[in-house]
């Protein structure tokens, strides 16, 4: 089924013990045969500002740039900070889409998903990021959606994904960026 494609994940939180960051780690899990998740950090990226773009992109940015170009399809694992998507994916964003002609993510399939403690599981956060996504050009997987509510009863202590029913349709969602991946490049 996969043909061996490789995905790009992106965290939207930088917490060591991230709730989006283990969602993430449950995706590399669940993952049909010949996929592989790479995910990328972003912690290290400066904040934007174009003077240093026009100069050289960071060492950070231009990593991830290249990772992202060399991906199939992305995942991207956002909560929802004051009604929106973090500031530190945000700021990722505006580097990794500059120049947007040149975004190493065009074209390519996108999953968003997104886990919070209250009860909207990161709705607001996830939606934000598909409006982005689109502006990107980036081909964005309709359903299933994942926004994991109370995710905090979801995880265990080491950050393990135990609530089955997240995990059928986090391995649905996978299922379906994938074969979204292949028909892109099918065609």
């Amino acid at each position: 089924m996969s043909d061996d494609l490789h995905l790009v994940g992106l965290c939207g939180s930088l917490r060591k013990a991230s709730l989006n960051r283990a969602l993430l780690a449950a995706a590399a899990e669940l993952l049909p045969g010949g996929v592989t998740l790479e995910v990328v950090e972003i912690g290290d990226f400066p904040l934007y500002n174009e003077d240093v773009e026009r100069a050289a992109y960071p060492p950070a940015v231009s990593r991830v740039r290249a990772q992202i170009a060399a991906a199939d399809a992305l995942l991207i694992a956002t909560p929802e900070y004051n009604y929106g998507i973090p500031g530190v994916l945000k700021n990722a964003i505006d580097w990794i889409s500059r120049p947007q002609k040149d975004a190493p993510w065009r074209g390519k399939a996108l999953a968003i998903a997104g886990a919070s403690q209250g009860s909207l599981g990161a709705v607001r956060g996830v939606y934000q990021m598909r409006q982005i996504a689109v502006s990107q050009d980036m081909h964005v997987l309709n359903r299933p959606e994942i926004m994991v509510s109370a995710a905090h009863t979801r995880f265990d202590d080491q950050g393990r994904l135990t609530d089955e029913t997240t995990r059928k349709y986090l391995r649905e969602m996978l299922v379906a960026l994938v074969e979204h991946a292949l028909q892109l490049r099918r065609s």
